[in-house]
């Protein structure tokens, strides 16, 4: 036993130091491509174009037009440079300007001639066709071609500044213990490693240095507002990187921020927003009034209707609206459109919701903020929840949290599980317990789990991250063989089930009858997915023109990992002797169940719409013509016709074998 426990110590220490080393890597790789350090370390040089002092000429004509400057010699211009676009502006410290000789669109119908008009610039560098009207102040900036700045306050660069690089994120733990570094170019990968993995010290530090440096280089007295950005209307932008085509628009302040940006993915602050040390990635919007402080957004995020971001990290594709969100690190897909609370919470992958009214965040033991939770993949806080630290649902992925649930600190083990408030009181039972079901979303909502593979798929808008979509892959299904098995194991049925009988319930009590009903729901989509697999091996052979010896085809190994997986499932499930031909016959069939299981999920709704709302019917489609239903049809009648033809390919090949023998 203690060579055992030694061989499986070396080996996680192994399988930690491997990813550490992929971590220290992907950050090495990131800092590498920074945009950020590109566009400030290119501020730093001279201007792409030849410049020369004004002329004699040239500045009368400046003064003439309400210009004034203490020393007109720190003006450079360019060679095609109109004195006739600049007016009564204020000069100081080193000027460059380019040449003005285009328009730039203010409004959708307004146009303006380029130019520098009613502003004072001190420090800057000003590229061509700019468009500065009505500002109060610039300093210490390079102005990118095309850029437009219009009614704003002051827009300026005060001492050195990182531009919001640098500042310590408190994920997880409010009170600090798995703080990450932010730096612009940042994934949800790269900061779920840094705030997990505690213990690595080596690592620990070797991410800080690389972080470090990287800040360093950073660090300046000059910031870029890039090209084709626009600013406008904003009273005051300080200490604030600004990238190519992006927006702010009456924005309240942005202050010591990063905000990365292109034409194809613009990013946007806007409609009274307010953001502070922060960094924005690419496609990023905040606006209508939202907060974000302390934090970063990475791609296609966004934070709106007086949502409030605080020390946290938000994944791509994740909305923030109305609720709060504080010390946490987000995943990607997570809908959170609503008066909520998020706390503490480390919820790398994402793919969530959180309801109206759910206050996950009772992190304060009064004593100190300094508890957490771990969300799974998939969690769904419903309304008016209550959620207690520290909870861990990690292991329980695609669960759910049923409205006005209060859960205690807990740590459940149950993929795709419904947690309900109590359906009764049981002796022995804390009234505080909740009811559990696992495997509940399977048998009774997989409409859900399924619509959000396409769903998530259809709305990805991020382009340097990479998602898994698919649900039923090797990681969950180990997770639902391994909840299954507890399930199974039970020494001898009961009514009912604590965490004392089954461990992983958590708080919650499980009823016989749900416990019968979740090894039936893992056991069908273990065995789902395995045939899934076995068709796409059946395939692939196929398209490579592989001989497919049928007989030996669930008991010879491959080096293809995903297959070895799912072999591995088909022989405990089927056995080895299993025909494949028949097992490919099974999967149409259960593909035909999962598609009706899928329409009835839906069914429910009209049912019980109908019996409560008098024209429920004709205000809502029916299951039937519900476009995710229909897709489901679709896939399946293809689905059902590549197995019979597989089918008819195997049993061609067979007798071709036989009559060659």
């Amino acid at each position: 036993m203690d060579e055992l426990r030694s061989t499986n110590d070396e080996r996680r220490i192994t399988e930690v130091t491997v990813s550490t080393q992929m971590t220290l890597n992907q950050m090495t790789e990131t800092i590498a491509a920074s945009e950020l350090a590109k566009a400030l370390k290119s501020a730093n040089k001279p201007v792409a174009f030849p410049v020369k002092p004004l002329t004699p000429a040239q500045i009368k004509t400046l003064e003439r037009l309400g210009n004034r400057c203490g020393n007109w010699k720190q003006v450079k211009v360019a060679k095609g440079f109109k004195p006739e676009r600049v007016r009564g502006n204020h000069f100081q410290g080193e000027i460059v300007l380019g040449e003005f000789n285009g328009t730039m669109e203010l409004t959708a119908s307004v146009e303006h001639e380029t130019g520098i008009y009613n502003a004072h610039l001190s420090n800057c560098t000003i590229l061509h066709n700019v468009l500065i009207l009505n500002v109060g102040q610039i300093a210490n900036y390079l102005i990118g071609e095309g850029a437009v700045l219009w009614d704003s306050g002051v827009i300026a660069v005060t001492g050195k500044t990182s531009f919001g690089n640098g500042i310590e994120l408190s994920l997880a733990i409010e009170t600090g213990g798995r703080e990450v570094l932010a730096y612009d170019s940042i994934t949800v990968p790269i900061a779920d490693a840094l705030a997990t993995t505690r213990a690595d010290k080596a690592f620990q530090t070797q991410a800080r240095e690389l972080v470090t440096a990287h800040v360093a280089r950073i660090t300046g007295t000059r910031g870029v507002i890039a090209e084709r950005a626009r600013i406008v209307r904003t009273p005051k932008i300080l200490n604030t990187f600004v990238g190519p085509f992006a927006v702010i628009d009456n924005a309240r302040a942005v202050l010591n921020a990063t905000i990365l940006s292109n034409k194809e993915e613009p990013t946007h602050i806007s409609e009274g927003a307010w953001v502070r040390d922060a960094i924005m990635q690419w496609g990023c919007e905040v606006t209508t009034m939202a907060i974000v402080d302390a934090s970063v957004l990475t791609e296609h995020s966004h934070v709106e209707r007086h949502g409030k971001v605080t020390q946290s990290l938000i994944g791509p594709n994740t909305g923030i609206a109305e609720g709060e969100v504080t010390a946490s690190l987000v995943g990607p897909f997570v809908g959170f459109h609503h008066q909520a609370l998020l706390i503490a919470a480390l919820w790398p992958e994402g793919k969530g919701n959180v309801g109206y009214g759910a206050n996950v965040g009772s992190n304060h033991t009064a004593k100190a903020p300094d508890q957490e939770l771990w969300a799974g993949e998939g969690t769904f806080f419903g309304l008016s929840v209550n959620v207690k630290f520290p909870s861990n649902f990690s292991e329980s992925p695609y669960s759910i949290l049923a409205t006005g649930v209060s859960a205690l600190p807990q740590k459940v083990s149950f993929p795709f599980s419904l947690i309900n408030t109590p359906s009764s009181s049981y002796e022995g039972v804390s009234p505080a317990y909740n009811e559990i079901m696992p495997g509940w979303v399977l048998s009774d909502n997989i409409y859900t789990v399924k619509r959000n593979e396409g769903k998530y798929m259809k709305r990805n808008k991020a382009k340097r991250s990479r998602f898994v979509f698919e649900v039923f892959r090797p990681d969950i299904v180990d997770r639902m063989i391994d909840a299954r098995a507890r399930l199974s194991n039970v020494k001898a049925a009961k009514p009912l089930y604590t965490d004392k009988d089954v461990k992983g319930l958590g708080k919650s009590y499980l009823l016989e009858e749900n416990r019968t009903r979740g090894i039936e729901a893992y056991t069908f989509y273990i065995k789902y997915y395995a045939l899934l697999g076995l068709k796409r091996r059946v395939e692939a052979l196929a398209a490579a023109k592989q001989p497919i010896h049928t007989d030996r085809l669930l008991t010879e190994s491959t080096t293809d990992a995903r297959w070895e997986h799912e072999r591995k499932i088909l022989n405990q499930e089927f056995g080895q002797n299993a025909a494949v031909a028949d097992l490919l016959r099974q999967l149409s069939t259960m593909q035909e169940q999962v598609a009706k299981d899928v329409q009835e999920s839906k069914a429910k709704d009209d049912q019980r719409g109908v019996r409560i709302i008098d024209d429920y019917a004709a205000a809502h489609p029916s299951a039937e013509q519900d476009g995710f239903v229909k897709e489901t049809w679709a896939a399946t009648k293809k689905l059902q016709e590549e197995v019979s033809k597989l089918i008819q390919s195997l049993g061609t090949a067979k007798a071709t074998a036989t009559a060659g023998v």
